[in-house]
């Protein structure tokens, strides 16, 4: 797990802003093979094991590709939110910008790496925007699962 919080004050213009920005890495290992877990993780149709998302509009066996924009909902706001997938390197790497509400930005960025020991998973949660905080309290306990949700999903699969 690594955190990394800053905060700066920005003065220009006669305005005073302030920039939250979060960064925090979760890692599992699990015994599914990386095949396995990707075919999991670009499922966009089945989102049942994320402890963040409830539904993802997104026709079954819809493979993520850089550009696609999708509807989300998640299991804590009846808020939709759109999820923007920004790079694709299958087997490896997924990484999403999540646009929800003005004041808040968001990236996750999940990577699969195969070892002796097993597949690590990371999960990375980029935050940023004077809302953060407020974000990054209402979600914290969520994000710390989902590497693992992920891990267990797949490996119920083999």
């Amino acid at each position: 797990m690594i955190l990394n919080f800053s905060f700066r004050l920005i003065a220009g213009q006669g305005k005073l802003l302030c920039q939250f920005s979060l960064c925090k890495t979760y890692r599992a290992v699990s015994h599914a093979p990386v095949d396995v877990l990707w075919q999991k993780l670009v499922n966009l149709a089945d989102v049942s094991w994320h402890p963040l998302f409830s539904k993802i509009d997104a026709p079954i066996g819809l493979i993520p590709k850089p550009g696609l924009i999708c509807q989300a909902f998640t299991r804590l706001m009846p808020i939709p939110v759109r999820l923007f997938v920004e790079n694709v390197r299958p087997g490896k790497l997924l990484s999403i910008r999540v646009l929800a509400i003005p004041g808040i930005e968001q990236r996750i960025t999940y990577q699969m790496e195969s070892t002796l020991r097993g597949t690590y998973v990371s999960y990375s949660i980029t935050l940023r925007g004077w809302l953060s905080p407020l974000i990054w309290w209402l979600i914290r306990p969520y994000s710390a699962r989902v590497a693992a949700e992920l891990a267990h999903a797949a490996e119920r699969i083999i």
